[in-house]
């Protein structure tokens, strides 16, 4: 309700349009045709509120036209506009004829309206129930809420008499009803000034216009520690709860776009976030952009969890979150040491599932057991040091300089073919499927079918040693010596390119598909289009050869006898990082692994380091040989999600020749 001047005075508060309901008007402002606003009221409601009735079916018609002053103070109600309802904003009264009269707009009402309609210009909302208008005799009336007094009169048109308003329910009322606390003064330090209780009961009798002009005049008195504290003390009291709110596809929908940590935060809110934070499907999702796949051992355990309905999905995540800490930060354990090869050089090492193949110039490769540690069988056949191989399943594919290809059974320890052709030492192979690509010193490649033990193809051009080869099913890729990578189609056995460019000894090759990676000795890294055979980058930045690289979607990580390893990404040629500073390797880097956070990378100078993928910051040594930098080698290195498997040696007989297994898996019970 809005306080007014007895209609004789000249004087006259307006009231904006906003506080009339008018959802597109400005903020709110109560403006004084006069500058002196002192002047006294006649208060009619208990000395609080002056409110004439006009509440008459058809108040306006024959009456002149007024530009009305506020919603009640000219009688006339505005025409099927539906209100909020503010609790204690109605007066009872009896009138002479004993009729009730519902009376229910107040200026307090429309201000909570206008805040409400808002919402978008920064306002809080306030969500009060709307009562529906009584049409069929024109009145604004409402049903009354609990709380709700009904005010009572003669004539829908006479002026209501003084009556005492119910109470008004206070913003400290709310501050002290959430959470069931009681009221507590929040600045206990600072003894209350004596006029503090006049000057709120001088507040309290004010109308609601009049409490927004002392509150708007209030606030631009304030200083700027004061406002915030305002804000700290206010803006708790309008937090709502939208996710309960909402349906629960789409809060479920909502919750996608957090990250897992603060899903787990979500969870600890309330019963029902905690419910929605262990959706099985907003973890799977979760877990797919991390690239986890759900271990088989997980779906036996979804009946294992009596109560509460853990997600197995969620749990998948916990676990690779916990395997990565302790890949970062965790303790480490002492590995098991795999002993074997005596003191030759391990030259091939391949890590797949629990089994471990290690091939040494001492003629032979071992199977061991990345679980108890045993070597299991020991490959004996070659005739010659073993310096390449490969590895599917229980099948061992091996390459001597005895010029041979050796299909094993690891099982069995079974040679189950022995493939001849080349006619010097084969150098380097790729398995794919049930075919192998072999490249050799002789500068041929051939295509071998393992379970039959045929050369299906040879693949003639090079005119120096094969050195590296890739092979995805339908194309072969080769760097040789002669500085050129040839793309060959092997089914007609024709080179469809020779991507001439590198000015020295090709040693390195990645090839995805679409795209082919080459490193060399020139110091140099190309990519190239399989396709067209152009070369889309150059990717300079490394002192000497790059030994090994690894290429995974458009991310290249490349190993350089300079010490360094740096991060690429191949479409736009840029190095994203460089892993280097302080920590970085002392001697050549020998090999390289890396995954979605981590690159871990071997060298001569005795240590296995782990590095940011992101960031390229250093985190730990994982190994660190005591006879590193005097003759102490990491020579390879092979990881899994939970393992690390490194080989390591020294050419002078300062460390031996051994297999180390670091385990960073977690306890699943």
């Amino acid at each position: 309700m809005t306080c007014r001047r007895r209609p004789s005075s000249e004087e006259a508060v307006r009231v904006s349009p906003a506080l009339l309901g008018d959802s597109k008007a400005p903020v709110p402002q109560v403006v004084a045709e006069e500058e002196d606003v002192s002047g006294p009221w006649e208060l009619e409601c208990a000395g609080k509120r002056s409110v004439e009735s006009g509440l008459e079916a058809n108040g306006s018609e024959g009456q002149e036209e007024q530009e009305p002053v506020s919603a009640t103070a000219c009688g006339e109600p505005e025409e099927e506009e539906e209100t909020e309802e503010e609790e204690g904003s109605c007066c009872s009264e009896e009138g002479e004829d004993g009729s009730n009269v519902y009376f229910y707009y107040t200026i307090g009402e429309r201000w909570i309206d206008y805040l409400q309609r808002t919402e978008d210009s920064g306002f809080l909302r306030h969500v009060r129930p709307k009562m529906k208008r009584k049409s069929e005799n024109g009145l604004d009336g409402r049903a009354l809420s609990p709380g709700k007094k009904l005010c009572k009169g003669s004539e829908y048109g006479r002026t209501l008499g003084p009556c005492m308003p119910s109470p008004t329910t206070t913003f400290g009322d709310l501050r002290n009803a959430k959470a069931g606390q009681a009221r507590r003064r929040r600045i206990p330090s600072v003894a209350p000034p004596p006029e503090l209780q006049d000057w709120l009961r001088t507040f309290q009798r004010w109308s609601g216009p009049e409490k927004l002009l002392a509150l708007d005049e209030l606030i631009d008195r304030c200083e700027p520690s004061q406002i915030k504290y305002m804000m700290q003390v206010i803006e708790p009291q309008f937090q709502r709860d939208f996710i309960s709110l909402l349906p629960k596809e789409l809060a479920l929908y909502v919750l996608s776009f957090l990250e897992p940590r603060d899903l787990l935060r979500a969870a600890q809110t309330c019963r029902y976030w905690r419910v929605l934070a262990e959706d099985n499907l907003l973890w799977r999702e979760k877990c797919r952009e991390e690239g986890i796949e759900e271990p088989l051992n997980l779906r036996k355990r979804r009946l294992l969890s009596p109560g509460f309905m853990y997600s197995p999905w969620k749990f998948a995540f916990m676990r690779q979150h916990k395997i990565d800490m302790n890949w970062r930060s965790g303790e480490l354990k002492a590995p098991k040491v795999l002993k074997g090869h005596d003191d030759h050089v391990i030259t091939c090492l391949q890590f797949c599932g629990n089994r471990i193949v290690s091939g040494s110039d001492d003629n032979t490769l071992k199977v061991w057991s990345a679980v108890t540690g045993e070597c299991v069988q020991t490959l004996v056949g070659h005739t010659g040091g073993v310096w390449s191989s490969q590895m599917r399943d229980s099948i061992v594919i091996s390459g001597s300089t005895d010029r041979t290809l050796k299909v094993w059974n690891a099982d069995t320890g079974e040679c189950v073919h022995t493939l001849y052709g080349h006619t010097s030492t084969v150098r380097c192979m790729h398995l794919h499927g049930n075919r192998v690509v072999s490249g050799s010193r002789d500068a041929t490649l051939r295509l071998w079918d393992i379970e039959t033990g045929q050369c299906l193809h040879v693949l003639m051009g090079h005119v120096a040693a094969v050195r590296c080869v890739q092979y995805d099913g339908h194309k072969v890729v080769s760097g040789a010596y002669d500085y050129t990578v040839k793309v060959w189609d092997p089914e007609s056995e024709s080179c469809t390119h020779t991507l001439q460019g590198h000015t020295n000894r090709v040693y390195s090759l990645q090839f995805d598909g679409t795209h082919i990676v080459s490193g060399s000795l020139d110091t140099s890294i190309r990519v190239w289009d399989v396709e067209s055979g152009n070369c889309l980058h150059t990717l300079m930045g490394h002192q000497s050869l790059t030994s090994g690289m690894e290429l995974r979607d458009n991310i290249l990580v490349s190993g350089n006898a300079d010490s360094t390893v740096k991060i690429w990404d191949i479409k736009t040629g840029q190095c994203l990082q460089t892993l280097q500073g302080p920590s970085k390797h002392q001697s050549a880097v020998t090999c390289l692994q890396f995954s979605s956070k981590f690159v871990v990378t071997s060298s001569d100078d005795g240590t296995v380091k782990l590095w940011d993928l992101k960031t390229g910051e250093f985190v730990r040594n994982l190994v660190a040989l005591e006879s590193g930098g005097s003759g102490g080698v990491v020579w390879r290195i092979r990881a899994s999600n939970t393992k690390l498997v490194c080989a390591v040696g020294s050419r002078n007989g300062t460390e031996e020749t051994k297999l180390l297994v670091l385990d960073f898996d977690v306890d699943l019970k």
